[in-house]
């Protein structure tokens, strides 16, 4: 049905969403299927863009935004319009589940909902109004006394069961919806969808792998689940990329491989110095106590543990000399052992674009967010959202180094951000609950109206003021 009618997109404004759009938009163009794309944020957008749209379209892909209520409530959808749904976040609404006739659920087989059965929380009325009508017939004075008491009795049961039966259903949805959380990234079930049909491509993959990225970059997965994703998505690597060695070299500048490696858990290293990437990654920085002067001399006592001058660890990174590049991995990763920090290394993928450009997965998570959440210039949303989408193709480097330089200015100011909230103790504690409040006029405080900045810079300060109090108690 989809090769005649055109569908709309409606997208999330969160990386994933992106990776899963060009995925999606990929195997579209294979298919010729005309679509129209429009970025969301927010229910309300959500909403108002079903509504503009509704008569022009009856089919509707949601990527990262629906699955966790109620659509049919909320859109009031007519019964000949459809709904895709590839969303990452958890739980899934149980009408949305159980309405399949209408909502489409995009989910990868072995991904376990939990949803609860659907006798446990819907129930048919039919049964109680076949009762009330059947109530009375023609029978003698003394039969119909007695089936009148046994109907009372039959009532007094059934409503008891109901009033248990709802008790049980209200405690087993809010078992079920009570946390939050976040399931396969959107983007790794796009890919998994491409395989499925074999119309996967490296360009798909990659994509996928900056979906995964972006979940672990911004604490959305456990350790478990992006170490397993990792191993699932590995083997589609070696799949598509082996082939290429015998080809390295004839590969052009247009040409692109994919390689697993183990990588230090810092934030955009290469296309910076190493000691900027130090003192503006959330890891290192809470670990260290940067904010702090100890902290600072504790920075300068790791980086004299590695051996490493601060003249070479403060120029651009690829300008250090060969022969420290060579080990630093090693170094690195043995002197921060020392320090407590033994979390440094981190299981990723790099991607090459022909033989000079190189980036790790991180690097395009956090140019892609930047370039989405741009509050340099003036304008719409859609202009930042269509920027950050054509950065992660290939053909696009100058946007995607724009979205670096604009990554470290957001690190730098997450960075002084904390720093300046941990020294001036604004996080107030209130029983379970932490609090800190950013007046208006603070700087930068226009880039934390953005969601995913808002979401790096709370994760950030969490962990540092955990990292704050955990000695002085």
């Amino acid at each position: 049905l989809l090769f005649l009618q055109r569908v709309l997109l409606l997208v999330a404004s969160d990386v994933d969403a992106l990776c899963a759009c060009k995925i999606l938009q990929a195997l579209f163009q294979c298919d010729h299927v005309q679509y129209t794309l429009v970025p969301v944020s927010g229910w309300q957008e959500l909403e108002t863009a079903f509504l503009e749209h509704k008569d022009q379209f009856k089919y509707f892909v949601l990527i990262n935004c629906g699955a966790n209520v109620d659509l049919l409530e909320i859109l009031q959808p007519e019964e000949d319009t459809f709904f895709f749904v590839c969303d990452s976040h958890r739980p899934i609404n149980v009408v949305n589940v159980y309405s399949d006739t209408q909502i489409k659920l995009l989910v990868k087989q072995d991904d376990d909902l939990d949803v609860p059965a659907y006798d446990d929380i819907f129930r048919d009325e039919e049964d109680e109004e076949e009762d009330s009508e059947n109530e009375s017939d023609g029978s003698e004075p003394s039969e119909k006394r007695r089936r009148f008491e046994e109907d009372v009795i039959e009532r007094t049961m059934k409503r008891r069961q109901r009033r248990e039966w709802e008790a049980r259903r209200r405690e087993i949805l809010f078992d079920y919806e009570q946390y939050e959380y976040h399931g396969t990234s959107s983007a790794m079930v796009m890919f998994d969808l491409a395989w499925i049909m074999s119309k996967d491509l490296n360009d798909m993959l990659w994509w996928a792998i900056v979906g995964l990225t972006d979940q672990w970059v911004q604490d959305k997965i456990t350790q478990m689940k992006y170490v397993t994703d990792i191993g699932i998505l590995q083997r589609h690597v070696s799949r598509h990329n082996h082939r290429n060695e015998d080809e390295e070299n004839s590969l052009s500048i247009d040409c692109m491989r994919i390689a697993f490696e183990y990588d230090l858990r810092l934030a955009l290293y290469q296309h910076w110095s190493l000691y900027e990437s130090l003192c503006n990654t959330s890891y290192t920085s809470a670990s260290l106590k940067l904010w702090s002067v100890q902290g600072q001399k504790r920075l300068q006592e790791f980086l004299a543990d590695m051996g490493l001058p601060l003249k070479q660890v403060k120029q651009k990174f690829n300008s250090m000399d060969v022969s420290l590049k060579e080990n630093l991995r090693e170094m690195i990763e043995e002197s921060a052992n020392k320090f407590g920090m033994k979390d440094l290394r981190v299981q990723t993928f790099s991607i090459h674009f022909g033989f000079k450009n190189k980036f790790s997965a991180s690097d395009i998570v956090y140019a892609t967010a930047s370039l989405m959440e741009n509050i340099e210039k003036e304008g719409p949303e859609t202009t930042n959202f269509i920027k950050a989408l054509d950065s992660l193709s290939r053909g696009n480097l100058d946007k995607l180094h724009q979205g670096l330089d604009l990554a470290k200015k957001q690190l730098r100011a997450i960075q002084q951000t904390v720093a300046s909230c941990i020294c001036t103790n604004l996080v107030i504690s209130q029983g379970p609950f932490l609090y800190c409040s950013l007046m208006e006029g603070t700087p930068d405080v226009k880039l934390f109206s953005k969601p995913v900045s808002l979401c790096l810079l709370s994760k950030y300060l969490l962990k540092s003021f955990v990292c704050s109090v955990s000695k002085s108690k």
